[in-house]
């Protein structure tokens, strides 16, 4: 006879399978670029089995964070990899890197480990969906300026990108965060600051070649520049979902941001099934 007890066990020790099904590696890649290993964490399904590919979301941390933070950070991770049956890649992008290739400090070739690097290492590795319909980048912060700034520039290799309070216009900002040291100062090189940010980067994009999502908190300081972005793409006719509701530029907005941000982008993956 089965008790209260153990039905109690055994729905408690169901709940812990689900919230832990999805499987987190820690990895080592290497950057032939820049000539070093960086450690990136693989957050793979449940459904991770067989010989099936998966589609692939590559999640990019924010200034002065590192490879561990979103599964760290961001508890509801795992469960959102499960529901939607992606593999979530985050790599290390370094202390303020911005996912540049600077033209100032040739240690920093961010944007070509993460756009040709680092997704040949995880095709290579997992079995992945090869190819822009199966791939898709998003980010928070920095990272959501990288992500778009890096989809906008591989539009070959990325089919879907996301941006969660990126920071997409980096120009009002000349003093923080490291821009200045990868890019050199907003006062002496300002060409190289209007090439890189990303909301001057609209003109690359081709008509319908990316799905696109932009969410920022209503009280973000980058709230201001996501506007100004999501008005300009208005003013061009790129289509694009655009998220703007309460909150600020913390993890208990990115929790919630990034559930919406895997939705979209399986949602762009379903889409590209034949029939």
């Amino acid at each position: 006879m089965i008790t209260l007890r153990t039905l109690f066990l055994l729905l408690f020790c169901s709940i812990i399978g689900r919230v832990q099904a999805a499987r987190v590696d820690t990895v080592d890649t290497f950057s032939a670029s820049m000539k070093k290993t960086i450690k990136a964490v693989v957050v793979t399904p449940d459904a991770y089995t067989g010989d099936r590919e998966f589609p692939v979301v590559y999640l990019l941390h924010g200034y002065s964070g590192n490879y561990a933070d979103w599964v760290k950070k961001a508890p509801v991770l795992g469960r959102t990899v499960d529901a939607n049956n992606v593999i979530v890649v985050c790599p290390d992008g370094n202390f303020g890197s911005w996912y540049f290739d600077s033209p100032v400090d040739p240690s920093f070739r961010y944007e070509t480990y993460v756009a040709n690097e680092l997704v040949a290492w995880v095709d290579s590795h997992y079995r992945t969906i090869k190819s822009r319909q199966g791939r898709a980048i998003t980010g928070l912060s920095m990272g959501g300026h990288g992500a778009l700034y890096l989809a906008f520039r591989h539009q070959d290799v990325f089919g879907a990108a996301g941006s969660m309070s990126g920071g997409v216009d980096i120009r009002p900002f000349p003093n923080n965060w490291d821009i200045a040291k990868r890019l050199g100062t907003y006062a002496q090189q300002p060409e190289r600051w209007d090439q890189n940010t990303v909301i001057n980067l609209l003109h690359l994009l081709t008509p319908g070649s990316l799905a696109l999502l932009i969410d920022c908190g209503t009280d973000d300081f980058f709230f201001r520049v996501n506007t100004n972005l999501h008005e300009k793409m208005l003013e061009r006719n790129i289509a694009h979902d655009f998220i703007a509701r309460p909150g600020a530029h913390n993890w208990a907005y990115w929790n919630n941001a990034v559930t919406y941000q895997l939705l979209f982008m399986r949602q762009f993956f379903d889409k590209q099934k034949p029939g």
